[in-house]
């Protein structure tokens, strides 16, 4: 199936580009590309000479296809693999990092712009952004402690909309769908005057699910204000509130799937069904951060962000209702200074910090069919994450870059159990001092080409949901993952950049990697599980291999391709007197494949097309179960009619899995009872209507 489903693309595409008359060809060589660029390092650079393997996603690329989740788009980076359990229920791996997943992102820190969404305890709630209000996305892979904080995959860096406006527009969507969807979506974008700037992005979403017991509810506001005060100095504001509410299906075992992938998890012993017990997640919570940016001279810079989160948390589970109100206050500052020396060599350096304070109090008692019961466990916790980093940085006859960072992370949880009373009830978990260091090099041989090779430590202290699990004990035991990650790597551009290619290889060695184990009752704990070796080879490929013109049937063609190996081992690794050692790490392919297409037609006729494949995994730590290599196809058409000189209308319509695939996503590893698998919803449709202006 993926290689026909490849041959088919390549050929169209060669046949598209090459069935052009050759006056039409030469035309379309001269034409040349904007470079790409990244914002990472506290700065926007070209991606070019750029010293770690990274890419951008624009909103137009997240729109391509379905608008009610990012999935698809991040999806077409290599070494990201995004799941989604239900709708709402979301997981997002760095680099293999699934092997652990409690509420949805491990060892990947996230930003909003200058704001980490990832809280002091570790947890990213990305399913509370709408992605009608992004601008961009930044991934950098690969450990950046030195600068980032606790993280070993990787750092993703989100641009809402209302930063650097430039022009006034708006627009409303309407969306339906399979399965009860409904989609609304309204933003306004505008630009008062040349200080002041912002925007206000509004959604509601809402689906039934394609399994029993998962619906989704979610409605979403934020807003992003931007103030150049004076020449110097800017002011930005983001705050962000989202009411959400979804479902929890809950495990399947295959013969369960195979006779009916719509159920949600049966009645099993003394357990109810998913069902019964109303399993759900409900999430408010609001989001907001202030950075002011200050040029106190032309050489020196300084920026200050202060953000923080509230959450109003509720979990109905199988064998608990939970309840959770969580705190945090962050605040991140540094200088930054850039000189030129003899107008060949250019250098700048950051010193700063970054620290986030987090207040969690849980409360767990009987789930008595959606309904609390007796309690079972109080507890409070609380985090403390800090961060000094330094980094220089050289670049040589704008040809060579020399960069190296240190950071000096330290984490602790100070936990107070209320209930039951025990001989121990309270205490501090301190994970100690670690310096981060990272060096790295990156050498633009000409103007299309480019090698880097960077040395980075990697370092994730256990999250505030892996050491008070679903099991209501606080694990004491669990000690941060750490480890040292090679890279190299290669960037090519042709002339005009209507192709860019890039491919990177890296060896990281972890030691105490954190595993999940689930007990009897479903109920997760964590494990360490020793040494594991993560070797990788990322590659992708952008072809513009048509840009846009005036006459002709395809007026434009783009091909991207994204391919990703995994070679992840267990290193000795026991468990209750198993021995794994030298198993495939848990929940982690060996090869993913994305392939997206983009095609122009005549009367404003667009057409986009993503196939992705992934190989089977193992989904637990004895390698003797798997889930089924699928390869996913999703198709978005859209058709744009323009009113007026200021109003735009865009009809579209969309098939998910085209080619109706049964498959698992998002599965539960080392489950009990054998409940692995979350099935996803078979070939399903939505269209919808959008309104710009």
């Amino acid at each position: 199936m993926i290689k026909n489903i490849t041959v088919l693309i390549f050929t169209f595409s060669f046949l598209t580009l090459y069935g052009q008359k050759p006056d039409s060809i030469s035309k379309v060589q001269e034409v040349e590309f904007e470079a790409v660029e990244i914002i990472a390092y506290f700065n926007k650079q070209k991606i070019l000479g750029f010293t770690s393997s990274a890419q951008s996603i624009s909103a137009e690329q997240i729109e391509n296809q379905q608008t009610t989740t990012l999935l698809p788009a991040l999806n077409t980076v290599p070494g990201i693999r995004m799941e989604e359990r239900s709708p709402g229920s979301y997981r997002l791996a760095m680099r293999g990092s699934l092997i652990r997943s409690p509420f949805g992102i491990r060892n990947t820190k996230i930003y909003m712009d200058e704001f980490p969404l990832t809280d002091a305890g570790g947890n990213t709630y990305l399913n509370l952004i709408d992605p009608s209000s992004i601008a961009s996305i930044h991934v950098t892979k690969g450990p950046d402690g030195s600068l980032y904080g606790a993280n070993s995959g990787g750092v993703i860096r989100i641009q809402p909309k209302g930063f650097d406006v430039t022009e006034n527009k708006g627009s409303l969507l309407l969306n339906g769908g399979s399965f009860g969807l409904f989609q609304e979506q309204f933003s306004i974008q505008r630009k008062v005057n040349e200080k002041y700037a912002f925007s206000v992005d509004q959604s509601f979403t809402r689906s039934d699910g394609y399994r029993e017991n998962s619906g989704l509810n979610k409605k979403t506001i934020q807003t992003a204000h931007q103030w150049k005060y004076s020449k110097k100095n800017e002011l930005r504001i983001l705050a962000l509130y989202s009411d959400l509410h979804y479902q929890t299906p809950g495990g399947l075992t295959e013969s369960q799937m195979e006779k009916d992938p719509t159920m949600a998890r049966p009645a099993g012993g003394p357990n109810p069904s998913a069902s019964e017990q109303k399993a759900g997640i409900y999430n408010k919570t609001f989001f907001g951060g202030v950075a002011h940016e200050a040029n106190i001279t032309s050489k020196l810079s300084h920026t200050l962000s202060v953000f923080g989160s509230y959450t109003d948390f509720k979990n109905p589970f199988i064998t608990n209702y939970e309840f959770r109100k969580e705190k945090n206050l962050g605040l991140r500052t540094y200088l930054s200074y850039k000189d030129t020396i003899q107008k060949q060599v250019t250098w700048q350096m950051q010193l700063g910090f970054e620290g986030q304070k987090g207040w969690s109090s849980i409360e767990n008692y009987d789930n008595n069919q959606g309904t609390p019961g007796n309690p079972q466990a109080f507890d409070e916790l609380d985090n403390l994450q800090g961060s000094f980093f330094y980094r220089a940085m050289i670049k040589l006859y704008k040809r060579w870059t020399i960069e190296a960072s240190l950071g000096l992370n330290q984490a602790k949880i100070n936990y107070n159990s209320l209930y039951p009373v025990t001989t121990n009830p309270s205490g501090e978990i301190n994970f100690g001092n670690i310096f981060m260091p990272r060096v790295a090099t990156s050498y633009v041989i000409n103007k299309n080409f480019a090698v880097r090779a960077l040395v980075a430590k990697g370092y994730s202290p256990p999250t505030i949901a892996e050491v008070r699990s679903s099991d209501n004990t606080i694990n004491t035991n669990l000690n941060p993952e750490t480890g040292i990650n090679y890279e190299i790597g290669m960037r090519w551009e042709s002339s005009n950049r209507r192709i860019t290619a890039d491919l990177s290889a890296y060896n990281y060695d972890m030691n105490n990697g954190i595993v999940r184990q689930l007990n009897e009752d479903g109920a997760e704990y964590f494990v360490n599980a020793g040494e594991i070796n993560q070797k990788g080879i990322e590659s992708s490929v952008d072809a513009k291999l048509l840009p846009h013109k005036a006459k002709g049937f395809f007026k434009s063609l783009n091909f991207q391709t994204a391919f990703t190996f995994n070679h992840y081992r267990f290193g000795n690794y026991m468990v209750k007197g198993n021995d794994f050692s030298e198993n495939k790490v848990t929940a982690v392919p060996n090869h993913v494949w994305s392939n997206s297409l983009s095609i122009e037609l005549p009367y404003t006729f667009k057409l986009n097309i993503l196939h992705n494949y992934t190989s089977s995994m193992p989904l637990n730590d004895a390698n003797t179960v798997f889930a089924k290599a699928f390869n996913l196809v999703q198709i978005k058409g859209t058709w744009t009619w323009n009113i007026s000189p200021i109003i735009q209308l865009q009809l579209f319509a969309g098939v998910d899995n085209l080619l109706d695939e049964k498959y698992s996503l998002g599965n539960d590893i080392n489950a009990y009872g054998k409940r692995y698998f979350n099935p996803a919803a078979v070939r399903n449709y939505y269209g919808g209507v959008k309104i710009e202006f």
